[in-house]
């Protein structure tokens, strides 16, 4: 059985890395909010799987998804363990997002993506993790193609729209296709430009990311110019209303799900966003 997304989630590093009162307040506040699934990073390796348990435990029915787990910084045994410890209960709720991370996140082991991947499938295999609890964190053609060969289909992050649609054609019309959409509440263009630009230096530095912006039509000056026409593609910014609009230029692209990641806001603000746009998106 497929893991049940909806059609909104939540992605947030806040619910991993933040003070653990806070992930305990917030993950059952989501799930009250209607939202139909929490995504975590898990690029950094460490703790993240330890997170999702204390989601899950702190639910009852929303999804917990790693967006994504970083198949060098784990084993596929760690995480067959941990899946064998979950009730079946809470395995029915789990996500398990992976990914190849970056060349110069990861360092000189970094090789031939698309076949330690497989390997990495392979073992998930062998450790019994059904291919509907696992997704792949895709942006290229071949890791697109994978994920719908091997795994429930694709967690995007950080792509515009237009990827979405490429990612469709690509993947076909079954396997899942879950992009990740930042998200910046402020209705001031120039505040909010200004922003996502901040959140954006630092992915210029990480050459998937950027091939996968060029894939989409948009130039080399464009990109490391982080034009307006770029951040308006890549961020969805404005009232509720315009950002709902932006989440369905992805749903019109062929999603499935799209989970937001509202930017430049913590705590009970965090919350507070999260609860205005549940009002429009759900």
């Amino acid at each position: 059985m497929s893991v049940h997304l909806g059609k909104v989630g939540v992605w947030t590093g806040e619910l991993r890395f933040g003070e653990e009162a806070f992930a305990r307040e917030a993950a059952p506040e989501l799930e009250t909010l209607g939202y139909g699934a929490i995504w975590m990073p898990g690029g950094v390796g460490g703790n993240i799987l330890d997170a999702m348990t204390r989601a899950l435990s702190g639910t009852r029915n929303i999804a917990i998804g790693s967006g994504v787990i970083n198949i060098w910084k784990h084993e596929p045994k760690e995480l067959g363990d941990w899946w064998r410890a979950q009730t079946p209960a809470h395995q029915a709720r789990a996500m398990l997002g992976v990914g190849i991370s970056h060349g110069p996140l990861v360092g000189e082991s970094y090789a031939a993506p698309l076949t330690n991947t497989r390997k990495f499938l392979d073992a998930l295999d062998a450790e019994n993790i059904k291919r509907e609890h696992l997704c792949i964190g895709a942006l290229g053609p071949k890791m697109l193609a994978l994920s719908g060969e091997r795994t429930a289909g694709a967690h995007p992050y950080f792509m515009p729209a237009a990827h979405t649609a490429w990612a469709r054609e690509i993947l076909g019309a079954g396997p899942l296709l879950a992009p990740e959409q930042k998200v910046i509440p402020l209705r001031d263009a120039q505040k909010a430009r200004s922003l996502a630009r901040e959140t954006m230096g630092y992915y210029l530095n990480l050459p998937n990311y950027v091939r996968g912006w060029l894939s989409v039509g948009f130039s080399e000056d464009e990109v490391r110019g982080m034009s307006d026409r770029v951040i308006d593609a890549l961020f969805a910014w404005g009232g509720p209303d315009e950002i709902k609009a932006r989440i369905e230029e992805h749903y019109a692209a062929g999603a499935d799900h799209v989970c937001i990641q509202v930017m430049g806001v913590q705590g009970q603000d965090l919350i507070k966003a999260w609860r205005e746009l549940a009002q429009a998106l759900l």
